[in-house]
């Protein structure tokens, strides 16, 4: 009976202990605030020096180099030929247009035969000249009616000279009802209409002198420091991607309405590009070192930009900079951040400041150092045991 007794009292004793252990455990955790749990797994990232070009921003208008007007020289002659088209690729002197020479060669006829008759005289009258001079002194002739046979062949000498010019105006009228270019280019503009009786002056054809294009963008005036002729262009064209020009001229001049610079880019000869059209571009000014970050590690949010760095108590930390250019998966970071600081290197838009986070590829840092640490103990014990 009393071994049996003390059996029950330690039971009851045993029981008594497990309850008070479990009892202790409950308020422990009770007691014990909830970690918070991540809500992404993420790794991390520093930024990189890279070597980019600085570039002045640009924008404006593709413009003829030169434009030249081809209108008509003769008066009321109608149009005969128009062999032109707006678009085609012209050359210097190639025939454009011609008139209808008929009244044309008829008055050149006319001058012809009209310098042929003051020939005629001329000659007659120079013939009496002489003549008379030959008997100056020998009383046959009174010396008044010798200087008037003089006059009149001086007269006779103008009137072929005026003649001449006469048949010299009427051939270059000739010349003129034949449309001719007055250089290599391209025709951009056509009023001329087979038919017509165009008036000395109108237009017939408007031309891009040697199909050469320019483009004049306007650029802050805090830039414009930076640019000087020979530098390197690159135009966005719509639908046509990348063209590169040269900066020919900065202008000497700032427009007082929009407080600007205008530039002067020569551009290749290139089936992308139009007159009239509206492009942007930039200036490629000189290159400098710069912090990029990835693009996943930028974050657009309400008009800014955001990097998020991860905290003391693996909170996310938001951060706002200011970026630059892009170079193919990359984002220049112009200030905010330091070259030192990791940052998220992707997932941003599935965290919020605040969020807690565990951090991948640290995790994996300090395995891979254990590890690290176990092998080069190991070695060290392999070396002191070896004799």
């Amino acid at each position: 009976m009393k071994r049996g007794r003390i059996a029950l009292v330690l039971a009851v004793a045993v029981v008594a202990v497990v309850l008070l252990a479990a009892g202790i455990g409950r308020d422990d955790a009770a007691a014990a605030p909830a970690e918070p749990t991540p809500v992404l797994s993420v790794s991390l990232t520093r930024p990189r020096v890279e070597t980019l070009p600085v570039r002045v921003p640009a924008s404006g208008s593709i413009v003829a180099w030169q434009e030249a007007s081809i209108g008509a020289d003769t008066e009321a002659l109608r149009l005969t030929e128009v062999r032109v088209n707006v678009g085609d690729d012209v050359r210097r002197g190639q025939v454009l247009a011609t008139f209808d020479p008929a009244l044309v060669e008829a008055d050149a006829a006319e001058a012809a035969a009209a310098v042929a008759v003051a020939q005629a005289e001329s000659l007659e009258a120079a013939g009496n000249a002489r003549r008379a001079e030959a008997l100056d002194g020998s009383g046959a002739m009174s010396r008044q009616q010798i200087e008037q046979y003089l006059a009149a062949a001086a007269v006779a000498r103008a009137r072929l000279d005026a003649a001449r010019a006469t048949e010299q105006r009427q051939r270059k009228r000739l010349a003129q009802t034949r449309v001719l270019a007055p250089s290599d280019g391209v025709i951009t503009a056509r009023s001329a209409t087979v038919g017509a009786v165009v008036p000395a002056g109108q237009e017939l054809f408007r031309m891009i002198k040697d199909g050469r294009l320019e483009w004049r963008a306007a650029v802050a005036v805090a830039d414009l420091d930076a640019l000087a002729p020979g530098q390197d262009v690159r135009l966005q064209v719509p639908g046509h991607g990348e063209v590169r020009g040269t900066l020919r001229m900065v202008a000497p001049d700032i427009d007082t309405q929009t407080r600007s610079g205008l530039v002067y880019v020569d551009l290749p000869r290139s089936d992308a590009l139009r007159a009239g059209a509206f492009v942007t571009g930039h200036v490629d000014v000189r290159e400098a070192d710069t912090l990029t970050l990835p693009l996943g590690a930028v974050l657009l949010r309400d008009g800014f930009h955001y990097v998020m760095r991860v905290g003391p108590a693996s909170e996310v930390v938001a951060k706002k900079v200011v970026v630059g250019r892009r170079t193919g998966d990359r984002i220049e970071i112009a200030s905010g951040l330091a070259a030192t600081d990791a940052v998220i290197a992707a997932g941003l838009g599935f965290l919020n400041e605040g969020d807690t986070v565990r951090v991948v590829e640290a995790a994996r840092e300090r395995a891979e150092v254990r590890v690290s640490a176990v092998a080069r103990s190991n070695a060290e014990a392999l070396a002191r045991s070896a004799p």
